[in-house]
């Protein structure tokens, strides 16, 4: 064989492999699903309006999966979100829910949005609608405006609670005792840098909800390994990259940095979570209107915790 006829069998083999490679992964590649992304559910329950959220992608070339969260607890995955022509279904078990039975949803496309029914833990049905979460720009180099003292020392000027209130303060200290109610800041915000201080007893569990839709755990686990829902994640969805909690009854410190959904968390000196992305609500969420400012909200329905500084330094208008 001369030259040129090797160096043409040559070039003839290599774009037959090219060709072959291509259509291997055009074989193995599935196109998206309209019901793929993220959704951000409302259930209507005995009267209230629950904030949820709903993720689907896709795994492999036919199957869809996903997370949910309902209006408590983490985000629980999805094996598999099942289609049948325009309606979908999927199954999650009980976390905590009274009930042994799944969760049953089905739901299907109505306009730019879904509608469905949810069949509770206790057999019985609830009407719930979504609409695609909304993206959230991220400011370059931002500027801030002033750092403004959520708590003063002295009252609960600047917050509100629903029910009988437990929080009182005490030699300059913010002091939950016993569960009882959350407490939310009256002003709302976007982006900000917030710095917390703050203990608890042993064996207890709090939070801070940024915008009032992501919580960030506070709860005595040190020593264990970091998690997403214990100190320092964003509750089921985001883990620390190490666990840095301090013994019960020492005081700790948060200093979180929330840019649209970009979230870094420096929790006692150390940076645990950085610039990284929050997928959607947390559970306990007070809405899941992402486009919009929301509260500080302190959870006080848990167990006891004490505050000593509560500052923010919104982005500057």
């Amino acid at each position: 064989m001369n030259t040129m006829m090797k160096n043409t069998s040559l070039s003839y083999f290599a774009l037959l492999a090219v060709a072959l490679l291509m259509n291997v992964n055009t074989g193995h590649a599935q196109e998206a699903d309209p019901l793929e992304g993220t959704w951000n559910l409302t259930v209507s329950y005995e009267g209230k309006e629950l904030p949820s959220w709903l993720e689907i992608s896709h795994s492999g070339k036919n199957t869809l999966i996903g997370r949910f969260t309902y209006a408590m607890g983490s985000a629980r995955p999805i094996a598999e979100v099942q289609k049948f022509d325009d309606v979908f279904y999927f199954s999650i078990p009980p976390q905590w829910e009274d009930g042994a039975s799944n969760m049953e949803f089905r739901g299907k496309t109505e306009g730019d949005g879904l509608k469905g029914t949810m069949i509770y833990t206790d057999g019985k049905s609830y009407d719930w609608t979504a609409v695609r979460a909304p993206k959230l720009a991220v400011t370059e180099n931002p500027k801030w405006g002033k750092t403004q003292k959520l708590f003063n020392g002295k009252d609960l000027t600047g917050w509100k609670f629903e029910g009988e209130n437990q929080w009182k303060v005490t030699n300059g200290i913010l002091t939950s005792d016993t569960s009882g109610v959350n407490l939310v800041t009256e002003e709302k915000f976007t982006d900000f840098k917030l710095q917390a201080e703050f203990r608890y007893p042993k064996g207890s569990n709090s939070g801070l909800y940024l915008r009032g839709r992501y919580e960030v755990q506070i709860a005595d686990n040190a020593g264990s390994d970091a998690s997403a829902i214990l100190f320092g994640g964003i509750y089921g969805l985001l883990t620390p990259n190490e666990m840095v909690a301090k013994a019960a009854g020492e005081w700790q410190t948060y200093d979180i940095t929330l840019i649209g959904r970009k979230v870094t968390i420096v929790a006692n000196g150390k940076t645990i979570i950085s610039e990284q992305n929050i997928p959607g609500m947390t559970g306990g969420a007070l809405d899941n209107d992402e486009a919009a400012p929301g509260p500080i909200m302190i959870q006080g329905d848990h167990g006891p915790v004490e505050f000593r500084k509560l500052e923010i330094m919104p982005i500057a208008n």
